[in-house]
C-alpha cells in the first residue's frame, strides 16, 4: 500500500474515533480520559513490539527525540484536543486541529527559513477563513448535544489551536527519526505513547485538580477506550510513522489533514441532522488551503 493510502486510511480512522471518544471524555475529563486511553495503547504497543522484536531497532540517539515528540505532540497535544472536543464538540475541534499544517507551514517560515507567498500564502488564508466559518456559523439548524458551545468558546479555540500547534511540533521532531532509518513504527509509538502516559502518572500522583477523574470508570467506558485507542493511536498514528518513512512529510499531512471532512457524513449519519451548509464549506475551504500551503511547498 503506497504511502497517500496509508495517511488517507489513518485519518478515516481519527475521524470514526473522534465520535466514539466524545462520551467517555465527557464521563472522565480531558486529562483522566488521555490517561486512561495511553495507558491502553501503551500496553497494546508495548506488546506488539517486545511479540515482534520490533523495540531492538531503538537506537540510543532516537530514543530522546521520540520521548520529546511523545510529551509535545501526545502529552500536551492530545490532551488539550480532548479539552477542546469537551467544549466545543467533535466537529469544531476536529476543524481546529486541522489547522497543524498552517502552523507546520509557519514552523517552517521560523525553523527553515522558508517563505509563505503565492499559492501558499493564499492556503493559509483559506485555512483560517474555512475554521472561522464553520466554528461561528456551522451550528446552523443543529440541535445535537454534541454542537453546543460549553464555556467560553474562546477558551476552547485556545485549546483547540493548542493541540494543532503541538502536533506540528510532534511530528517535526519525530520526522527525522524516521526518515530514512531501520526503526520500527510500532515501537517508536510504544516510545512516544509511553513519555506521555508517565507525565500523567506523575500529575495523577501529584493529585493535580485537573488531572483527577470527574467521574469513576466503569467497563463500558474503558471498553471506548480501548476501541479509540487502537483505531487512533495504535493503527492511526503508526500508519502515519509508516508514511513518514516512505513519503514527504507535506503530503502525508495534506492527506492526514481530511480528517474534518471525513468526519462530516460520520456525523450526519450518527446525529441524523445533516451538517448545515458552512459547517461543509468551512471543512472544505480548511482542507483545500492545507492542500495549498503543504502542497506547493513540497512541490506538489
Amino acid at each position: 500500500m503506497g504511502y497517500e493510502w496509508l495517511a488517507l486510511a489513518a485519518a478515516s480512522l481519527w475521524a470514526v474515533a473522534a465520535l466514539i471518544s466524545v462520551k467517555p471524555a465527557r464521563h472522565l475529563g480531558a486529562f483522566a480520559y488521555s490517561r486512561w486511553r495511553m495507558f491502553l495503547v501503551s500496553l497494546m504497543l508495548g506488546g506488539a513490539s517486545l511479540a515482534t522484536g520490533g523495540w531492538q531497532s531503538l537506537s540510543g540517539g532516537a530514543v530522546p527525540l521520540l520521548i520529546l515528540s511523545g510529551l509535545i505532540g501526545i502529552f500536551i497535544g492530545d490532551t488539550a484536543l480532548f479539552a477542546c472536543m469537551n467544549r466545543l464538540g467533535p466537529r469544531r475541534s476536529g476543524l481546529l486541529f486541522s489547522c497543524h499544517a498552517l502552523f507546520s507551514a509557519l514552523l517552517g517560515l521560523w525553523l527553515f527559513d522558508e517563505t509563505l507567498s503565492g499559492w501558499r500564502l493564499l492556503g493559509a488564508l483559506l485555512v483560517l477563513i474555512g475554521v472561522m466559518l464553520a466554528i461561528l456559523f456551522g451550528r446552523r439548524g443543529q440541535s445535537h448535544d454534541w454542537e453546543q458551545v460549553r464555556g467560553h468558546i474562546a477558551i476552547g479555540i485556545g485549546l483547540g489551536l493548542t493541540a494543532a500547534l503541538c502536533q506540528s511540533l510532534g511530528a517535526i521532531i519525530a520526522k527525522p527519526v524516521m526518515a530514512g532509518s531501520d526503526i520500527d513504527p510500532v515501537s517508536a509509538s510504544g516510545v512516544r505513547m509511553a513519555s506521555a502516559l508517565f507525565a500523567h502518572c506523575v500529575l495523577r500522583l501529584l493529585r493535580v485538580p485537573l488531572a483527577m477523574p470527574l467521574n469513576p470508570i466503569n467497563r463500558p467506558i474503558l471498553a471506548m477506550i480501548g476501541i479509540n485507542g487502537f483505531l487512533a493511536m495504535a493503527l492511526g498514528m503508526t500508519l502515519i510513522l509508516v508514511a513518514l518513512r516512505q513519503g514527504d512529510v507535506g503530503m502525508v499531512a495534506i492527506l492526514s489533514a481530511t480528517t474534518p471532512v471525513v468526519l462530516l457524513p460520520l456525523l450526519w449519519w450518527h446525529s441524523g441532522q445533516r451538517p448545515s451548509l458552512p459547517a461543509w464549506a468551512g471543512a472544505l475551504l480548511a482542507t483545500l488551503g492545507t492542500i495549498l500551503v503543504l502542497g506547493m511547498s513540497n512541490g506538489h
